[in-house]
């Protein structure tokens, strides 16, 4: 068994090096591209003339709102993105770097407060926070108490893409996300 559990890690710590060297060295995120419209804007700043410079924000502003208007464009604050993470935590979605790297600000784990849970036919159990995120036990640990509406959880990265939920004072279970 002990074996068995070395050549795994073994095989984890490989496998990120393995493309690697088959592909030669790549960024691991880049920004997506910036809106050209922004751009745009942001080239009236090397205007010299001042009228000039103020008729080139205004012309170009008011091109930025209307592609924000027409959804052509999107606007967030660093704010909206922590939220989105947030609300994305524990699902497998691909990299579109839609929402930055994380990198500056790392989502390792969420708090919430139960809304319903349930438990399932093979004594494991489902719950839902308030923000809607569904979390399923996948391990056969037993709590100590029972889960209940208005329970908080703890729920933070574990080894390997899972997760691991303490609900209340409970030792930890092992979740994984289901919607």
């Amino acid at each position: 068994m002990k074996r068995l559990a070395a050549v795994a890690i073994l095989i984890a710590a490989l496998l990120p090096v393995g493309p690697a060297f088959a592909q030669g060295a790549q960024p691991a995120q880049q920004r997506p591209a910036t809106p050209e419209a922004f751009n745009r804007a942001v080239q009236c700043r090397t205007v010299v003339n001042p009228q000039e410079r103020l008729a080139c924000y205004d012309r170009e502003v008011a091109a930025m709102a209307a592609a924000e208007a027409s959804n052509e464009i999107r606007v967030v604050d660093r704010e909206q993105v922590r939220n989105t993470r947030r609300t994305l935590f524990g699902l497998t979605l691909p990299d579109l770097n839609v929402f930055g790297s994380g990198e500056d600000d790392p989502m390792n784990e969420v708090n919430g407060t139960i809304r319903s849970v349930t438990e399932l036919a093979d004594g494991k159990w489902a719950f839902t926070l308030e923000d809607g995120a569904r979390w399923v036990q996948i391990d056969n640990r037993q709590l100590s108490s029972f889960p209940r509406p208005g329970h908080t959880v703890r729920i933070r990265r574990a080894a390997m893409g899972s997760f691991l939920a303490n609900i209340q004072r409970n030792t930890a279970i092992r979740v994984r996300r289901s919607n």
